[in-house]
């Protein structure tokens, strides 16, 4: 590993993660592939271990580590064969804790944060809406203040972890008509009276839960507004840069592991007398591709490296995405390739591999949205600052 990053106490936290991962979750991962349902069980365990503390105060059960910890839990959740099994852990942790952690009041951290980092608590953050998609401005959920609650009414899509959790992090306007600046951020039980959520049928992450999600009349206390009311946009601005190093480094690591594993694949298969690791075309091929990848991790490290120290990277960390995701998508298919007829069966990872990896240029902003977002720092010269002062 890249000793400018990792640390001998790091890597000694990924061999025992790798270790945890071998013995308690791989062989639970078919099933919950073809359920499409991850036992309750398995977050505890993850809660025990501390994996979902990671980033979080000491003071709530966290180990307040740096950064650098959690690309490797990333890296080493993309090895396991499911990557909705690893999009339902990083949510939970990375979405909606991150909230809970950056605009909870003390009541919350101690009742939503701390059994959420013992995985006692599952949660699910609901920011995108039906037509709505990377236009988070122009949702059209509201809370409105009725006595001492507030009345929730609208609907969410595309929700990780939608079904299942115990509570949501959702967004909603108190105002609608002052746009983005209207929206606030508000924490709200699963188990309340108006709350329908349906399972989403997807084309990969199949472990995961995605749920559409629909208020109708929810109310909730006064005291469940998180942070200040009217301030939702920027909170949700201010932690995307997380969001997509996030999925960058998700992508640099499966694409990594597609590599690893075709490798491996063209080592032991024969044709025409010799093994297809000795044809040329093939050679090149992945070398190209491991290439594509060692760029994109070391930029990625880099950026995270810059976060970790305080800096404000959204340019970095849409670069990261946008480039990581694209270049995930084109290795693996070509991995795919490399396995000629099996590369199609499900009894090899890459056809999961291909479907899972697909959703890495749609999910947590289009490719298309976030090339505008840089042509507009690039182009147009905008220069975007922290939208909440630390």
């Amino acid at each position: 590993m890249n000793s400018s990053y990792f640390t001998e106490e790091h890597e000694l936290f990924r061999a025992s993660l790798q270790d945890f991962l071998q013995k308690e979750v791989v062989p639970h991962i078919e099933k919950w592939e073809k359920t499409g349902t991850i036992e309750r069980f398995i977050w505890e365990k993850f809660g025990e271990m501390g994996f979902f503390g990671i980033a979080y105060p000491e003071a709530y059960g966290g180990l307040n580590l740096d950064l650098f910890y959690t690309v490797i839990f990333l890296e080493e959740l993309q090895k396991v064969k499911s990557s909705g099994f690893a999009a339902a852990m990083w949510a939970h942790s990375y979405l909606a804790m991150t909230h809970l952690n950056a605009e909870g009041d003390e009541r919350i951290k101690q009742e939503y944060l701390a059994p959420s980092i013992l995985g006692k608590k599952i949660g699910a953050l609901c920011i995108t809406e039906p037509f709505g998609g990377s236009d988070v401005a122009g949702m059209k959920t509201t809370a409105v203040k009725k006595g001492d609650k507030y009345i929730i009414n609208g609907s969410k899509t595309f929700i990780t972890n939608g079904v299942y959790a115990d509570y949501y992090v959702v967004a909603a306007k108190t105002t609608p008509e002052l746009g983005n600046k209207g929206i606030s951020i508000f924490l709200m039980d699963t188990n309340l009276k108006g709350i329908t959520a349906t399972k989403l049928d997807k084309l990969g992450w199949r472990a995961s839960d995605t749920a559409e999600i629909s208020f109708d009349n929810v109310e909730i206390p006064l005291e469940n507004l998180m942070g200040e009311e009217g301030k939702g946009f920027p909170y949700i601005m201010q932690h995307f840069a997380l969001e997509r190093l996030i999925m960058a480094i998700n992508a640099h690591a499966r694409a990594e592991y597609a590599i690893d594993y075709t490798i491996q694949y063209m080592s032991e298969r024969e044709a025409f007398g010799t093994t297809i690791n000795k044809f040329q075309a093939l050679r090149h091929t992945m070398v190209e591709h491991a290439t594509d990848v060692e760029h994109c991790k070391i930029f990625n490290y880099a950026a995270v490296a810059r976060l970790n120290q305080g800096e404000y990277v959204v340019k970095e960390a849409t670069m990261a995405k946008l480039k990581s995701t694209k270049v995930a998508d084109e290795t693996i298919y070509s991995c795919l390739q490399m396995l000629g007829g099996y590369g199609y069966m499900e009894e090899y990872p890459l056809a999961r591999l291909l479907r899972d990896s697909r959703l890495g240029p749609i999910g947590g902003g289009t490719s298309e949205i976030l090339k505008e977002i840089l042509s507009k720092m690039i182009i147009d010269k905008q220069n975007y600052q922290p939208a909440v002062k630390k």
